[in-house]
């Protein structure tokens, strides 16, 4: 009984309460919606994210106990890893669906990319804690050049989702390490001038999801689909919702990839503007409480990683909110601990457990 006790404490004395139980109720309702977009076919996805959940949920645990100090260590080596894995999807990569994304090991297939998600802010967080004391210009000349080498290799792959979120990370970081706001101008005017360049870089596909955001009727059986049919289920929601499985929308097959991207449009045809006001709380609710963490850390590296990291799920967030609204175009980000996968997943749960360790090892040096 006394090994059990202690256990247990082991495992509490490293849970951040507000943050764990914000997190628990985002994925109930990714639970119930999940299984709402899947019920046609049984209890298989269900069954499968309750995996995901539990696998991501272990890491989280792992990660949380883990010192601050020792994930600075791998801050390095992850983000070396990472890169010479994009340059082998570069030149060995399998591609599925036109994109050149995963590097087969033989006995397992990875997405390096998503290596990238937690390397990134390690990284730079890491190297800004190295040059804290003589912080000069150079310094954020040279986190740029580690920003841009692995965004490059994605953007080739093409993954713009991915390397969005990935380039969020990074500027996160940069931007709380002290970037002064006349770079940031520069960067913004600098930025806009060459959206028409970099409109000729862009993929067909890519420049036909923005014509398509512009203009969604141009296309409603094609580019324009996904778009029409998640707009089309938000509005029917309306106040209160369609009530649980009955989104006419959803269970008719009409929304697209609607267990993972657009599982938004699932919830909110069946919940309504309610719903959607709960879960922004919820989601507001996680981004505060990060800050907070991120406010009270104890050293530079926690500061910006904390920080970066909550400021991504703002990010994973919006986007995927934006993108099932019309607002945004579409760039295949999931929605936050609701989306089904397990990839993502974990991803974001070793960013909880990232902050968890920067918080509840803060806390037990103070004890």
């Amino acid at each position: 009984m006394k090994l059990i006790k202690r256990f247990f404490k082991a495992i509490v004395d490293h849970l951040d309460m507000p943050l764990f139980l914000i997190v628990l109720a985002l994925m109930g309702i990714g639970l119930l919606t999940v299984f709402s977009a899947t019920s046609s076919d049984g209890f298989e996805k269900l069954d499968k994210q309750l995996i995901n959940m539990a696998v991501s949920g272990a890491i989280m645990l792992l990660v949380a106990r883990t010192p601050p100090q020792t994930l600075m260590r791998f801050a390095v080596p992850l983000y070396v890893t990472g890169v010479v894995l994009l340059l082998g999807v570069a030149l060995f990569g399998i591609v599925v669906n036109g994109s050149r994304r995963w590097l087969s090991l033989g006995f397992v297939r990875i997405q390096p990319s998503e290596i990238m998600k937690i390397a990134m802010p390690l990284m730079l967080a890491w190297y800004f804690h190295k040059h804290e004391s003589l912080l000069k210009m150079r310094h954020f000349v040279i986190a740029a050049a580690i920003l841009v080498v692995p965004i490059g290799f994605i953007l080739k792959q093409p993954d713009l989702g991915t390397s969005l979120l990935i380039g969020a990370s990074g500027f996160f970081v940069i931007f709380f390490a002290g970037l002064p706001w006349k770079v940031m101008l520069g960067l913004g005017a600098a930025g806009g001038a060459a959206l028409p360049f970099a409109w000729s870089l862009m993929h067909d596909y890519q420049q036909r999801r923005v014509m398509t955001l512009l203009d969604p009727t141009s296309d409603p059986l094609g580019a324009g689909y996904h778009i029409i049919q998640s707009t089309i289920a938000i509005g029917s929601g309306g106040g209160l919702g369609k009530g649980y499985l009955n989104g006419s929308q959803t269970h008719l097959e009409f929304i697209p990839e609607k267990h993972t991207d657009f599982i938004f449009a699932v919830f909110s045809e069946e919940w309504g503007l309610l719903g959607n006001g709960i879960l922004l709380i919820l989601f507001t609710l996680l981004i505060a409480r990060g800050l907070m963490i991120a406010a009270a850390a104890p050293t530079q590296f926690s500061r910006l990683l904390a920080g970066a990291i909550t400021l991504v799920f703002f990010i994973y967030a919006f986007v995927n909110m934006g993108m099932v609204s019309g607002i945004l175009p579409v760039v295949g980000v999931p929605l936050p601990f609701i989306s089904y996968g397990g990839t993502a997943l974990v991803t974001l749960m070793l960013g909880i457990g990232i902050l968890m360790s920067i918080q509840t090892h803060r806390m037990l040096v103070k004890k």
